[in-house]
């Protein structure tokens, strides 16, 4: 089979071309700008374009589909000549779809925690020897790539991202998916330039519930107020609903344990109370395809997180610096409570970039208000740059800092200063020999800082 990737350089897109190059598809694709790591894996098995740019006359009758990915704009190009052509053009999950339709499909949705939840289910059926497909949004240890694609797995574990599906199809990418369990772990309003208010995000998580296949499963965070309107009030009696809450854990000497239904407490090396939701949700998807709780507790032990979500950088004597993918405020609020459980003793600096569309617009900037309350040190940093990339009104440092109502947040727009003054809050707590947490919380990359830095000065 012969596929053409139109913005292949995506970190979706190029995960979904080296699965197909290992299934054995003829890969091809173009990009008007590739950057790493998707440029080096690329380049490595050959599919990395002659030269960045749209090429129309690539677009042949002779190609059995065309994959569209979000980067590409409704003029492209090769676009118009694959409509021209009458080829058969997908987005990236429908392409998914395509490949897993026959498959019992696990689609994991939620404003937050969906990168994890999905990790958990595939470290747990990776240990159990079950073969899966998957697609993830986050490179995991011990899986090549982040999307496999095969003949012979019998069950897909996808992650459902509620933002659009393309340039040409303004669904949300898990309506495209068709459960056999849905997952929903939790509804906080995001993506403000999709879904202009709150009432309208929410909606699509209902209909995510009416698209689960008939016979299947919800499983849905009890525990958020949202996700149990919408599961409540959602009048299926075709399909199982199973609510789930927070499992009995404990934290001793910097280790959470989870306790077992035999009352054996089970070390984990991941920890936060939005983590243990997470793990309860991916035990009730376990549950379906026939995994005993004392199996998962087995393979849940040696799970280590996934890339980005609480990841720890550094650690030694004096203290430990993490990098999290948090940017939403319920996200900025669980992740800082987590640290705060975990280092009760350390002082912790708990530093955030806004970046997202949603994060850098003044409207929605009031929805962070108290959710960096927990941390000694509160830090947000915007670049405003990233406003005029982004075609928003620039926003001063005083906005900034009457929404996060905290006297003691500190913001900054300039990169350099950001982090001299980091260095100054670490240098502190050496001399005083108290012993630190530095949180850095962010979608993006801090205008690319290399954090290990820090704790290296």
């Amino acid at each position: 089979m012969r596929v053409h990737f139109i913005a292949i350089g995506g970190s979706a897109m190029h995960n979904l071309a080296l699965a197909l190059h290992q299934k054995g598809y003829v890969v091809s694709g173009s990009d008007d700008e590739i950057f790493d790591p998707a440029r080096t894996r690329l380049a490595n098995v050959g599919l990395l374009p002659e030269k960045e740019g749209w090429y129309p006359e690539r677009i042949t009758k002779e190609l059995d589909a065309v994959v569209l990915g979000m980067h590409a704009r409704q003029d492209n190009p090769e676009l118009l000549r694959a409509q021209e052509l009458g080829l058969k053009i997908y987005s990236y999950p429908e392409f998914l779809y395509e490949q897993s339709k026959d498959k019992l499909r696990i689609v994991v949705g939620g404003s937050h925690g969906k990168t994890t939840t999905t990790a958990m289910i595939l470290h747990v059926l990776r240990h159990c020897g079950i073969e899966a497909d998957y697609m993830v949004g986050a490179q995991l240890a011990g899986f090549d790539v982040m999307v496999r694609l095969s003949d012979s797995a019998k069950v897909t574990v996808l992650e459902g991202d509620e933002y659009l599906t393309s340039p040409i199809d303004r669904r949300p990418k898990f309506h495209l998916y068709k459960p056999n369990v849905g997952i929903i772990t939790g509804i906080e309003w995001d993506h403000i330039n999709v879904f202009p208010t709150f009432d309208i995000y929410k909606e699509q998580f209902a209909k995510y519930i009416d698209l689960i296949e008939p016979g299947g499963t919800l499983i849905y965070c009890d525990d958020d107020k949202e996700v149990h309107d919408v599961a409540v009030k959602n009048s299926r009696t075709d399909i199982a609903k199973l609510p789930y809450d927070v499992p009995e854990y404990k934290v001793k000497d910097g280790v959470t344990y989870i306790v077992s239904a035999t009352h054996e407490e089970i070390p984990l090396l991941i920890f936060g109370r939005h983590n243990m939701l997470n793990l309860t949700a991916a035990r009730y998807a376990c549950r379906e395809i026939g995994i005993s709780d004392n199996d998962f507790d087995k393979a849940i032990s040696s799970f280590e997180g996934a890339s980005k979500r609480l990841e720890c950088i550094s650690k030694n004597d004096e203290g430990v610096v993490y990098k999290d993918f948090a940017h939403a405020p319920s996200k900025l609020r669980a992740t800082i409570d987590a640290v705060r459980e975990q280092y009760p003793d350390s002082r912790l600096i708990a530093c955030m970039e806004l970046h997202t569309f949603s994060s850098l617009t003044a409207e929605f900037l009031q929805q962070y208000a108290g959710c960096m309350d927990r941390a000694d040190v509160p830090i947000v940093y915007f670049n405003p740059h990233a406003l005029s990339l982004k075609k928003l009104p620039p926003l001063n440092k005083s906005q900034v800092k009457d929404a996060f109502k905290n006297d003691k947040v500190q913001v900054f727009d300039d990169s350099q200063q950001l982090f001299s003054t980091i260095k100054g809050f670490v240098s502190d707590c050496r001399k005083r020999d108290r012993k630190y947490c530095l949180l850095m919380m962010s979608s993006g990359n801090f205008d690319g800082f290399d954090l290990k830095e820090i704790d290296k000065k």
